[in-house]
This record gives structure tokens, C-alpha cells and sequence, in this order.
């Protein structure tokens, strides 16, 4: 059995990531890290029958720990990441500390040097149905943010196929209120969100650096983008809709097939039928991606539309999935 520990347990990716491991056939709960000692698991998640309590940080936890999930916030994930990298355990964070492989870049972003900027060589992005070969062997799983998991599942095979131009794409991303965090801030208070919709960090969203840089490596292509993420009146889901400009028309059935092609292997991802569009409500609480096609050939703008779960296959259901790669299980093992 694997032993896991999962850093950060009071928040909502903790909580999804100990639902799912309920369900996991090889892997052992071994420690709750908390900064408060003694709480139990079961008050801070009453959906969660787990009889245990929280545990401060401690040496002696990394010798009994094969894999642990980092759910802090980020700019503090990395330096609880070098010890446990220095005994050659396996770290998978959910934060952003580990995405971004230019220091400069991540200290642009996020506002503060990086604590560990020499093991941002060692880090493997873990969008899974793209990195996997080297995922099987990493030891630092940058777990991708919940925005991007959409984007770059919907907007790289556009590229790669030949069908985007590299300029002009518009994303309009928007997510469930449970994307900020479990935290107290008025813009997140219910009475602000509820029968409302809005959007925010326009144009600056710290995703931005993210979503160029993967897109890059992943196309070898500069692609020129907008994005705009909006906050839902719901608790989770996340729709994507990109706007992708055509270097020319090509057949809506040509573009279906290509990403049916593209994607066929891959048991998260479902390419929708035509005249088919994904909803959050179909998505939610798994690990899928859903991803609609539609050509308008009057503007001559692929759209392709994608819904994730932005705790599963936007956070903890990918951890997962890479702890899977990584350990040799069957992919699926614990997901839904």
C-alpha cells in the first residue's frame, strides 16, 4: 500500500482528495498536516467519516510517507516541498509554486521570489493526457491550475491540428464560487455571489502565465490570446468557451474527427457529439472533460467548449490521476 499524507487538510481540494482515496484499493491515509494540532477530520469535514486528527508538521512524517499532496496556498507550498524532495518522496501540489518554470515569471505573477527556484528544473506539469511518459518517472507533480486544465485540453488540439491562427483567440472562462477557496472575502460571501454573474481579474489573471507557458511547450507556437474568467452563482464547475479564429474553413465534421482522433485514448476526455454542448451539471464531481465542436463559417471561428469539475479535473481528481501514472495503478483507480 502506498502511504499518503495530505498537507492543507481544511481545504475544499483536502476534502475531495480524502473522498476519493475512500475509494482507492492501494494507497493508505497515513498523516492529516495541519498548522492546528488535534482536530478532527470528521469537524472540519463532516461529509467525511474519517476517525482521525490533524498533526502538525513533524520530520519523522516524511519516512512515513510515500507521496504527499501539498493543498496550501500558493507562494507557501514550495518550501514544505524541499524536504520531503530531499528523502525522494514523491510531492504533488495542487498550488501554483511549481507550474511556472521561470522564476522571474513566477515572482512577476505571484509577487514574491520563489523559495525553491532550483528544483523548478525538476518539476513535471501534470496535465496528465499531455505529460504523461514523463510523469510515470517525476518526483515534483506541478498539478495544473483548474482554468488552464480547460483551456489547454479545448485550444491545443486546435493548434496542433492546423486549424488556429496564433493570434485573435478569445477564452471566456467561468467557475463556480468554490475556485477562490475555502476563505472569508466579501467577494465571495454568498449574499454577493447568489443570482449574480461577473467578471473579474480581466486580462490579469495569474492563469494567464500559466496557459502561455504551457501552450508554448506543447505546440512549439507563440499564441496570442485574451482571457476572461467570470464567477458562477454555483459551488463548482467550470465552462470554457474559445473563440479560435481559422486560418481557413475547414468542414465541422473534419474538425469533430480530429479531436475524437486526438482524444481517443484518453478515458477522461469525451469529445461530445455534434449539436451537443457541455454542461457543469454532467461533469460535476467526476473526473471528466467534456469538450464541444462547433465551426461557424460565417465568421470563420472554431468554437470548442469544455466542462470540467474544477475540484476533480481541475485539482484533486488529476492529482490522482498523476499519483496513478506515477505508482503504476490503473488510471481510473479511485475516480469517477
Amino acid at each position: 500500500m502506498v502511504k499518503v499524507s495530505i498537507m492543507g487538510v481544511s481545504g475544499f481540494t483536502a476534502a475531495e482528495l480524502i473522498k476519493i482515496f475512500s475509494r482507492h484499493k492501494s494507497v493508505t491515509l497515513k498523516h492529516f498536516i495541519s498548522r492546528t494540532k488535534g482536530v478532527r477530520i470528521k469537524s472540519l469535514h463532516p461529509s467525511l467519516n474519517i476517525d482521525a486528527e490533524t498533526e502538525n508538521f513533524s520530520k519523522k512524517i516524511i519516512d512515513d510517507t510515500d507521496v504527499v499532496f501539498l493543498c496550501l496556498p500558493h507562494t507557501e507550498s514550495a518550501k514544505f516541498a524541499i524536504p520531503f524532495i530531499e528523502k525522494n518522496k514523491v510531492v504533488i501540489d495542487l498550488s501554483a509554486d511549481f507550474r511556472l518554470k521561470n522564476a522571474n515569471i513566477y515572482r512577476k505573477t505571484y509577487g514574491v521570489p520563489h523559495p525553491a527556484p532550483k528544483l523548478l528544473s525538476k518539476a513535471v506539469y501534470g496535465l496528465t493526457e499531455f505529460y504523461r511518459n514523463q510523469i510515470k518517472t517525476a518526483r515534483i507533480i506541478a498539478n495544473p491550475g483548474c482554468y488552464p486544465t480547460s483551456v489547454l485540453l479545448g485550444l491545443v488540439p486546435a493548434i496542433k491540428g492546423g486549424f488556429a491562427k496564433k493570434e485573435g483567440i478569445v477564452i471566456d472562462s467561468k467557475s463556480g464560487v468554490s475556485g477562490a477557496g475555502r476563505k472569508l472575502a466579501s467577494d465571495w460571501l454568498f449574499s454577493n455571489v447568489y443570482e449574480n454573474l461577473r467578471a473579474y481579474s480581466v486580462a490579469k489573471h495569474r492563469h494567464i502565465s500559466e496557459i502561455e507557458q504551457e501552450l508554448n511547450l506543447l505546440t512549439g507556437e507563440k499564441v496570442n490570446f485574451t482571457f476572461v474568467p467570470h464567477l458562477l452563482p454555483v459551488e463548482r464547475g467550470i465552462l470554457s468557451t474559445i473563440y479560435i479564429p481559422m486560418k481557413k474553413f475547414v468542414n465541422e465534421d473534419a474538425v469533430f474527427l480530429y479531436y475524437k482522433k486526438f482524444y481517443e485514448n484518453e478515458r477522461f476526455i469525451k469529445v461530445l457529439e455534434r449539436g451537443t454542448q457541455p454542461e457543469i451539471k454532467n461533469v460535476n464531481r467526476t473526473n471528466f472533460a467534456h469538450i464541444g465542436i462547433v465551426v461557424d463559417r460565417n465568421s470563420l471561428t472554431l468554437i470548442v467548449t469544455v466542462a470540467i469539475d474544477n475540484l476533480v479535473k481541475g485539482a484533486s481528481g488529476q492529482a490522482v490521476q498523476n499519483m496513478n501514472v506515477i505508482f503504476g495503478f490503473e488510471e481510473g483507480e479511485g475516480l469517477l
